[in-house]
């Protein structure tokens, strides 16, 4: 088998020919599709191959980074036509093996660039036709309303643009494709960076309550579009309809708070010791803001950081999560119509669709003045990494490990539908997620039972459908995550109450799950698994209780349900929870947005939203004014 580290669109099709048990013919017309399948074929010495090869190639890694995949899947023959780089001769789509997520790359006969990673063998399948798109389909018309169309530029910097790969977005229900995106190009993430720190200079000199006026707009032209934004949230992300909705509101919600807080932010006038003087502590915008932002909450966590950054008067570059892009562009278009009737700069709130490298280049770019990052603490310990070789300035919100503990004195009228809220809203895809579940040995049995029933009960079905409470995964590889942490936690000694089932049905659903009987500190348990696992432990006191909630690396969000008033305040002291998120009779997930969300430990320790977030937009500087004709200096030193 020969090791090729070029290829060329001819190439790939003399080796289809060479390789496939069917006779194949070139196309008579080149424009028209030609789908062409050969399945895992090896290339063999004798072929010589001209070094004619792809404008891009990605190998696909392993979540955690550590592997390489030799082999991809390619699709041949979904379009061909002028490109300012050469002549397409077809184009192929890369099918990452875990995600199913596909990535358009163009072949071309006027690029030499090799490829990074020999490759010893290919895998090909055939492109769906643009018509099979979901966008496409009349029941799928309203995407439209949102400015989407069947390929839609993936860079905004005021101006609209998009020269690199080409993603297509799918639906997790169904894993159908709903329409493309083109990224950026590192060259355009500079163009990007240039035009958003020009447009700085001229928001940075409006006066903050006047920002607030244009944030405010901003909030009311979402709520005009809530319900058809919402269902593209629950269309690309996963989610069900009344989740997505209630996404857009929140970013909503954060734009009428940061309006209030656009006339009070500020620093106190502070007394002097020296007469004549008077101590101001003075807060201005960082600059540019770099927000990051994961797939489980395409529109809400950049909500958060916008808005207040934007009040704050800095400008922001957003680089939303890869599998859901066009939930960013759509948002984008809604922000850059508020610019562009208000004749003010859309590089205030530019968008670079993109994938790792455009991450990369944000968080070691020092005109980044902040990056605000939200995902996994895996990538947010190489973000974090990046800004601090630079001495940046970051927002980390990463993972989180979160425990319910159920007391013996509890109200398990309350205790049941929180938990079942709090594990398998989102599917378990939540930061906040109830993942861990502690119960007094008291009550163990009759919880687990009460939770088991609820659990049958929840309506599974298409994330649309309004009587829906449950839909699928985000991913096929958030599938095979699910099968293997349940796998492990059989391995360790627990027990699978209900669940542990991959659903038969289009898309990645799998079932609820229940697991008892593991130790409180085995290793699944201490994994944050992003999947729709809860994990029961019996416990027998209130210190056993509060230090396992505590054992666990991330520090994102805790709750105890107890009616002991004396139990609640040592839970809120220093010997009680160490998480961010501290709450008595309520879920570990639904914060409101006035509070400061984020966690400790290796959740990152960064806080947005409400509260004094808005700190971290911004930097501080103490200010000593002499309005007196005296000069005393410190330490009583006098100059003659």
């Amino acid at each position: 088998m020969r090791v090729m580290q070029y290829m060329s669109a001819l190439e790939i099709y003399m080796l289809s020919m060479l390789t496939t048990s069917t006779s194949l013919t070139m196309p008579a017309d080149i424009r028209q599709p030609q789908p062409i399948e050969v399945y895992q074929r090896k290339v063999y010495s004798k072929i010589q191959f001209i070094k004619f090869i792809f404008l891009y190639y990605h190998v696909v890694r392993q979540q955690e980074g550590e592997a390489l995949f030799d082999q991809s899947c390619l699709s041949i023959g979904e379009k061909a036509g002028a490109h300012r780089r050469g002549v397409y001769v077809t184009t192929c789509v890369l099918l990452h093996p875990f995600t199913n997520m596909q990535r358009t790359l163009a072949l071309t006969v006027a690029r030499h660039i090799a490829l990074r990673k020999k490759v010893y063998s290919l895998s090909f399948r055939p492109t769906a036709a643009m018509s099979t798109l979901l966008i496409n389909q009349p029941k799928y018309a309203w995407l439209k309303e949102l400015g989407l169309k069947e390929d839609n530029d993936g860079v905004y910097n005021g101006t609209w643009g998009g020269k690199g790969e080409v993603v297509t977005s799918y639906c997790p229900a169904n894993n159908e494709p709903i329409a493309r995106v083109r990224q950026a190009t590192l060259e355009e993430y500079e163009e990007t960076v240039k035009k958003a720190r020009e447009a700085w200079k001229v928001w940075t000199d409006i006066p903050a309550p006047k920002r607030g006026e244009i944030v405010r707009q901003i909030g009311d032209a979402l709520r005009q579009k809530i319900k058809v934004l919402g269902s593209l949230v629950s269309l690309e992300m996963g989610k069900i309809y009344v989740e997505g909705v209630g996404e857009v509101q929140e970013y909503v919600d954060v734009c009428d708070y940061a309006v209030g807080l656009s006339r009070m932010i500020g620093g106190p006038v502070l007394p002097s010791e020296r007469p004549g003087h008077a101590l101001i502590e003075q807060w201005n915008p960082v600059g540019l803001v770099g927000i990051i932002t994961a797939f489980n909450f395409p529109v809400a966590v950049y909500g958060w950081n916008n808005a207040i950054a934007l009040i704050c008067g800095n400008v922001c570059l957003w680089k939303g999560a890869p599998t859901t892009p066009l939930t960013s562009v759509a948002v984008t278009k809604i922000v850059a119509e508020v610019l562009e009737q208000n004749n003010l700069p859309g590089a205030i709130c530019s968008m670079t669709c993109g994938g790792a490298d455009i991450g990369t280049a944000m968080a070691k770019d020092e005109r980044v003045n902040l990056v605000s990052f939200t995902g996994s603490t895996h990538v947010g310990k190489l973000v974090s990494l990046m800004v601090q070789e630079r001495f940046g300035r970051q927002l980390l919100e990463l993972g989180g490990n979160n425990a319910i503990i159920v007391f013996e004195d509890a109200d398990l009228s309350l205790v049941v539908p929180s938990a079942v809220f709090a594990a398998v809203g989102t599917a378990g895809q939540r930061c906040t997620t109830t993942r861990r579940l502690m119960l007094h040995e008291s009550v163990h049995d009759e919880v687990v039972q009460r939770i088991t029933k609820a659990y049958k009960q929840v309506r599974i079905g298409d994330p649309w459908d309004p009587n829906t409470l449950y839909g699928p995964l985000h991913t096929k590889q958030a599938v095979d995550q699910y099968l293997a942490a349940i796998e492990q936690a059989k391995q360790q000694g627990g027990t699978v109450v209900c669940g542990a089932k991959v659903m038969d049905r289009p898309g990645n659903y799998v079932e609820p799950t229940i697991i008892t009987g593991l130790a409180h500190d085995a290793p699944i348990v201490h994994t944050e698994t992003f999947v729709p696992i809860l994990y029961v432990l019996k416990f027998k006191s209130e210190e056993e209780a509060f230090a396992w909630n505590n054992e666990v690396k991330q520090g994102l969000s805790s709750s105890i349900f107890t009616k002991d008033m004396g139990r609640v305040f040592r839970w809120l002291g220093p010997k009680g929870s160490d998480c961010g998120i501290v709450n008595v009779n309520i879920p570990t997930s639904g914060a409101e947005i006035g509070g400061a969300f984020g966690g400790e430990k290796h959740t990152g320790g960064g806080r947005e939203s409400g509260s004094d977030s808005w700190k971290q937009y911004m930097r501080r500087s103490t200010c000593t004014i002499n309005y007196s004709k005296d000069l005393p200096l410190a330490q009583g030193i006098k100059f003659e």
